[in-house]
């Protein structure tokens, strides 16, 4: 930075911070206009976008459905950030925060709304008992579950933000931010240098939630940022990642509500599991 900022004594919003996403950030809660959300025919309706949160979501849903659990039958429906739907009255009323993703669980006889990525992922991981790993595991695996909550904005908002957003390059934050994302590469390399998954032998959501920044990170997926993080050092991570990358319910997963990249990685919107066999490309096009 060239420049010394010196604070208001109150802050006001009087312009957009500029950068990539600027459009989504306002100090205020709350919708800013009408607009229903579409409801599908399965138990389980999703209202997201193909970032890491929304991709935790996905790859367990489609684990779940891989494994056999028939009733986590969902719809993915787009919920695109940088047109503002997750400001519609629809979706504020299933998130009050205004994040992607949200959930409603219509599996009962009252539906109920379920926000915050990690939430979404206990939610359905305890209604079907599944990925939760062994009882005497849960408060291990509780504990990574919500070290990855708290650690990933960090990652996503610091580093990624200053390293491949900003409307400039400042040495201060870049700094700040790498340095501390590979503080934490680190503490993941250093855990998984003996054991498989992050809790042990069995994997979890805790290994989802982290996988999808942490484990796309280190494969090059994430800020073009592989190189300079030097994200190939941390081995025993690497070695995890592409375990997880290999399955094939998360290949799936990946590809759910993703709206970027190569046509072919994409399918916007998922209503049954038959639409990664027939997307085309003019589905794809038609979407847009």
């Amino acid at each position: 930075m060239t420049d010394t900022y010196t604070p208001p004594a109150v802050w006001t919003w009087d312009k957009e911070s500029g950068g990539r996403f600027a459009s989504t950030n306002r100090p205020i809660a709350g919708p800013t206009h009408d607009k229903e959300l579409p409801v599908g025919k399965h138990p389980f309706q999703l209202y997201s976008l193909g970032t890491p949160n929304g991709v935790k979501v996905t790859v367990l849903l489609e684990e779940l459905l891989a494994a056999g659990v028939t009733e986590a039958e969902y719809d993915a429906w787009l919920i695109n950030i940088g047109d503002g739907d997750q400001f519609g009255s629809g979706f504020v009323d299933i998130n009050p925060n205004s994040k992607i993703p949200a959930l409603m669980d219509r599996s009962g006889d009252t539906p109920v709304r379920v926000f915050e990525s990690g939430s979404i992922l206990l939610h359905l991981a305890e209604k079907f008992g599944m990925f939760l790993g062994k009882p005497e595991d849960r408060p291990e695996m509780l504990s990574w579950l919500f070290w990855q909550m708290g650690s990933a904005p960090y990652l996503g908002g610091g580093f990624g933000h200053f390293y491949a957003y900003a409307p400039e390059k400042w040495e201060y934050p870049i700094n700040r931010f790498a340095m501390e994302t590979k503080r934490q590469l680190d503490v993941l390399d250093r855990e998984l240098a003996d054991k498989p998954f992050i809790v042990g032998e069995d994997y979890t959501i805790a290994d989802m939630a982290i996988w999808s920044w942490y484990g796309q990170l280190v494969l090059g997926r994430q800020y073009d940022s592989a190189e300079f993080l030097d994200v190939k050092s941390y081995t025993n991570v690497l070695a995890w990642a592409e375990k997880i990358d290999a399955r094939p319910a998360v290949q799936r997963g990946r590809m759910v509500n993703r709206a970027t990249g190569a046509p072919e990685t994409q399918l916007r919107e998922r209503h049954d599991a038959s639409d990664f066999d027939t997307r085309t490309q003019d589905k794809i096009e038609a979407a847009e």
